[in-house]
């Protein structure tokens, strides 16, 4: 495939990563900002581009990866060169709707990835309308797979329900790790070593998770004896209200999503 990422930030480049490493693709990306053309260039292969070609073919692929706000002036001056090619946006929040308007162009489809796919390990959701043929629905979701899992959502909202799990989903797990490490140091511990506990013990936990059969509450109670240390420290987030308060923020991030496509959507 001939795929030209317009943009080559941080999630272009680990889905450009991820593309080489699969091979067989022919990569270009478009950037005015040439250390990042040539870093995407000697790293990966991407054929570097100052500007968009003069003309793109129905078989080339267009992966959007600028920031929501610039996105509708990209769409627009992009347009009249698409040539029927096929538009995957990584951006957050601008709707199918505004993207196939500004384009002229109804073979779109939206992806909402996460950063673990800087390492392999994203999530990214993808939607697409119904009448986007499955050859182009394949296509990209061979993008998406580069950098992880791919889960389609059957309406556009669904992208909003993923963005407030797996989308921002990784900075409360961050938040959640700076709160054990700041923990650790309160102990005693150095801040190397207060690192390496709360990393250690989350990827430990996960890969338990992950190879048990047995659900996450269950794994929770088997740590948690009566009367005993583990116990304590739950009692006090359920005092403190930490569950139902990750669940709200969740709530709250799904609430902006949507607030945030409408707003970019307009014309």
């Amino acid at each position: 495939m001939q795929i030209t990422f317009i943009g080559g930030g941080n999630m272009a480049g680990a889905i450009i990563a991820g593309l080489a490493q699969q091979g067989g693709h022919n990569i270009r990306v478009v950037d005015h900002n040439v250390e990042k053309r040539v870093h995407l260039q000697n790293t990966y292969g991407a054929e570097p581009l100052v500007d968009v070609p003069e003309m793109f073919g129905s078989e080339d692929i267009v992966v959007l990866a600028v920031k929501p706000q610039q996105l509708k002036a990209l769409c627009l001056s992009l347009a009249p060169h698409l040539g029927g090619a096929l538009v995957v946006s990584i951006a957050a929040g601008i709707r199918c709707e505004a993207l196939s308007r500004w384009l002229s162009t109804s073979r779109v489809v939206r992806a909402m990835p996460n950063t673990p796919a800087m390492v392999g390990k994203g999530v990214s959701g993808l939607f697409a309308s119904k009448i986007l043929s499955l050859a182009d629905r394949d296509a990209a979701q061979v993008i998406l797979q580069a950098v992880g899992t791919v889960v389609w959502v059957p309406t556009e909202q669904g992208l909003d329900d993923i963005t407030c799990i797996s989308g921002s989903g990784p900075a409360y797990v961050f938040y959640f790790i700076e709160s054990l490490m700041q923990a650790a140091e309160e102990v005693g511990f150095s801040e190397v070593d207060a690192r390496n506990l709360a990393l250690s013990t989350f990827d430990g936990a996960i890969e338990l998770a992950r190879n048990s059969a047995l659900p996450v509450s269950s794994l929770r109670a088997n740590v948690t004896s009566k009367g005993g240390t583990t116990e304590r420290a739950l009692a006090r987030f359920e005092q403190e209200g930490v569950k139902a308060a990750i669940v709200a923020g969740a709530m709250d991030c799904r609430a902006r999503s949507i607030e945030m496509g409408q707003q970019l959507s307009q014309d």
